[in-house]
């Protein structure tokens, strides 16, 4: 008997086994954006891989036609000269007939079944995961003359297929699907933090740039009551003494109230003037023309106008069409990056400061979604974006230490700034049977 001819075909049958699963696994795994750069970069074998990828039902009906081909080879075939080898090799014991045969068959199976799963399916699989572009990149050219082979029985199979999954109510694969949904993005981008590929700023980035989509420009606008104006029927002087206590670089000009704001002031138009010796004694001719938007405009769209008219604020308009706030690009921009502090910027009011384990100061002025994060609880939507403005809504007895109980919180009205509030107090309640020593 030829043991080593004999084992040479079996090898030869897991190996060609193993290169039907890793070419499957390859052309599930394999991001065509990757191997289009590739091609585009002059890389030969790029070029098979993309026309592999192009076409994934047919080349992976190929893989399959392969494999089945393959393991019905290895069961046949490997099997009886496996068979054969160990009934050769079990001769010298004292066994019957019947029991040698019976018990060769098995050992032959059980070897056999656990060279196709591990060297046949498991490792290709493993590795085709991990490297899948390079397995691609490798043996798609051998998988282009396999399918050119089979390619009527090929060509059956896959008509038969798309039929059957049609009749079932399903699309069959025309193309390779490269694109991710926005979770998707999102869980591959915590993953990567999480097994330290990225760091914290990179995942806060990517992850406020997804929100930065859906965000409105009232929820980011500073609120008329804090909005500092210049007044256009005010003197030179009365207007830049605002300055000296503001500091801002640009200033919204009100002509009769803040309803009626009717451009903006660059402070560098006014300097410039008067380096150059001129004494102007209203701010009339330097008034800059401002953008007006509805509270509803997402500030994507806000951001895209103010870049192509060069306009660096904009005012936020109500439904009645009075003024609601004001919006800046340094506003927009800190949705992605977050707070950015110049040097005029001395004092730290932080929109949320930790006391203890359940207790927080939170600025009225925080997002509801944000606080809802934090504290692991559903606001209802009673169309209001902030804090402040559920609590309003909630209690419109505003005074200190005036409480809303809410979902196992309490929210209270730590400080007042005159008839607004400066900063609640948001405490976790203790279950009953709690004990705060």
């Amino acid at each position: 008997m030829d043991i080593p001819g004999n084992i040479i075909w079996v090898a030869i049958l897991i190996l060609l086994t193993a290169f039907f699963v890793a070419t499957e696994f390859s052309i599930v795994k394999s991001r065509f954006s990757k191997i289009n750069q590739l091609n585009d970069d002059g890389n030969k074998r790029a070029g098979y891989a993309k026309k592999v990828l192009e076409q994934p039902a047919d080349y992976l009906a190929a893989s399959q036609l392969g494999i089945t081909l393959t393991s019905l080879g290895l069961g046949w075939l490997g099997g009886a000269k496996v068979e054969q080898m160990v009934r050769l090799l079990i001769s010298d014991f004292s066994l019957e007939g019947t029991v040698r045969t019976v018990l060769s068959f098995l050992i032959a199976f059980l070897l056999v079944a656990f060279l196709h799963v591990v060297a046949g399916e498991f490792i290709p699989k493993v590795v085709a995961d991990q490297k899948a572009e390079s397995i691609l990149l490798l043996f798609a050219r051998p998988l282009i003359i396999f399918y050119v082979a089979t390619y009527p029985f090929i060509w059956l199979m896959n008509r038969t297929s798309q039929w059957l999954i049609r009749l079932m109510g399903f699309q069959p694969t025309q193309k390779h699907e490269d694109a991710l949904s926005e979770e998707e993005v999102r869980m591959i981008v915590e993953d990567s933090y999480r097994s330290g590929e990225i760091n914290l700023a990179e995942m806060t980035y990517v992850n406020n740039i997804f929100e930065f989509d859906e965000t409105l420009a009232r929820e980011i606008m500073i609120p008329r009551n804090e909005t500092v104006c210049f007044y256009k029927r005010e003197k030179m002087d009365e207007n830049l003494n605002i300055v000296l206590d503001e500091k801002f670089t640009r200033y919204p000009v009100a002509d009769k109230d803040k309803d009626d704001i009717v451009g903006f002031i660059n402070l560098k138009d006014i300097f410039t003037d008067q380096l150059k010796g001129r004494k102007p004694s209203s701010i009339g001719k330097f008034i800059r023309p401002i953008i007006h938007v509805p509270e509803a405009t997402p500030i994507r769209r806000l951001l895209r106008r103010m870049q192509r008219e060069r306009i660096h604020m904009a005012v936020v308009t109500d439904e009645y069409g009075g003024t609601a706030g004001i919006v800046t690009v340094e506003d927009i921009l800190e949705e992605i990056v977050g707070d950015i502090r110049d040097e005029f910027d001395t004092e730290d009011h932080p929109k949320v400061k930790e006391i203890d384990e359940s207790t927080v100061i939170v600025s009225p002025q925080l997002k509801l979604s944000y606080l809802s994060d934090l504290l692991g609880i559903q606001f209802p939507n009673n169309g209001v974006d902030t804090i402040g403005g559920w609590i309003y809504s909630q209690n419109p007895v505003v005074a200190e230490g005036e409480t809303v109980e809410y979902a196992g919180h309490s929210f209270i009205i730590h400080e007042m700034d005159g008839y607004q509030m400066s900063q609640l107090k948001v405490e976790k309640q203790l279950e009953k049977d709690q004990i705060v020593i």
